[in-house]
């Protein structure tokens, strides 16, 4: 069942990339007594991600956070060396590039994509969330293969 706008995000440990190698991050510590804008997205070094998706946010990520927003992040069902290095290559220093290698955070979300036949696996679907103190406050799914509804400047807009 996918998570609803009131709900409160599930506990679940993911992995960014340190200066040493991977890192565990806990969703407590990202979202506990912040306003985050989270992005999620297919995959990395994917086209409609790369060209579109992950662009905007870096582009707006002052704009966003002028509005009260503290962190941006953005989520793929990859593992924590692809997020570094995707985010390097995209200077996405505003960003927490976050890793949900298993997707365990996806699936407790009940946002998965079926990504079999593309030869991906499970990954996430393309959506943006507010998220408050832990509670979702809004949620936009995109429908598939746009890149409209969970944009950077979307999320601007709402805010």
């Amino acid at each position: 069942m996918t998570i609803q706008q009131g709900e409160k995000i599930p506990a679940v440990t993911l992995k960014v990339m340190g200066e040493k190698g991977p890192e565990d991050i806990t969703t407590e510590q990202l979202f506990a007594g912040k306003k985050v804008a989270l992005f999620a997205l297919p995959g990395a070094f994917t086209p409609g991600c790369s060209l579109t998706h992950l662009p905007g946010y870096v582009v707006h990520a002052d704009q966003i956070k002028a509005k009260g927003v503290d962190s941006i992040v953005c989520l793929s069902v990859n593992d924590a060396f692809v997020m570094g290095a995707w985010g390097e290559a995209n200077n996405a220093e505003q960003i927490i590039m976050l890793a949900d290698g298993n997707a365990e955070l996806t699936q407790a979300l009940g946002l998965e994509l079926d990504g079999f036949s593309f030869g991906m696996g499970t990954r996430s679907q393309r959506y943006s969330m507010l998220v408050s103190n832990g509670i979702v406050e809004a949620l936009n799914i995109e429908p598939a293969g746009g890149v409209d509804v969970s944009s950077a400047e979307a999320m601007l807009a709402s805010l």
